[in-house]
């Protein structure tokens, strides 16, 4: 396995947090302003679904299926954690994740949000909402895995008939 694949791995995890990623669209364009209700409902809402530990405890599930499928990326291991330490922990995404929810929800739509994930249902869901997430990456990353040849062929093709 080479470094590109690596790469492409990182990537795959990176594109797993972006909103384009999860909604198969682009986030919302920035709202003008939101209200300092607006922003607090968002970030109660984001406190009850997620906290530092278990979005913390999800990077840790990406790193080791991407290690367990690319074992060449036990190599760098400790340099992706540090990358994502530093850049994509839950402190330093929090507020921005937060702004993301207050412009595509209504504040009465998050408090809508926010008393489902203080129903017995909506905890269980913010439970198990990392697993699903690592379940759901798992057969991304298979796919992409399996099929990882076509991709390199393509672009390999391409690069040729470019020449």
């Amino acid at each position: 396995m080479t470094i590109k694949t690596c790469l492409l791995s990182l990537l795959i995890i990176t594109a797993s947090f972006s909103a384009e990623a999860q909604s198969g669209k682009p986030a919302a364009a920035p709202a003008t302003s939101i209200s300092p209700s607006h922003r607090q409902a968002a970030e109660t809402m984001l406190g009850l679904v997620a906290s530092a530990d278990t979005y913390n405890k999800t990077i840790d599930q990406l790193l080791a299926v991407q290690i367990k499928q690319n074992p060449e990326m036990q190599k760098v291991e400790p340099e992706m954690r540090a990358f994502f330490t530093k850049y994509m922990s839950w402190e330093a995404l929090r507020p921005e994740i937060a702004a993301i929810y207050a412009r595509e929800f209504t504040e009465p739509e998050l408090r809508e949000i926010i008393k489902f994930y203080q129903t017995p249902t909506g905890k269980k869901m913010a439970t198990r909402l990392p697993q699903l997430m690592q379940a759901g990456m798992e057969v991304s990353q298979r796919q992409v895995q399996e099929h990882l040849p076509e991709l390199q062929k393509t672009i390999k093709d391409k690069m040729a008939a470019e020449k």
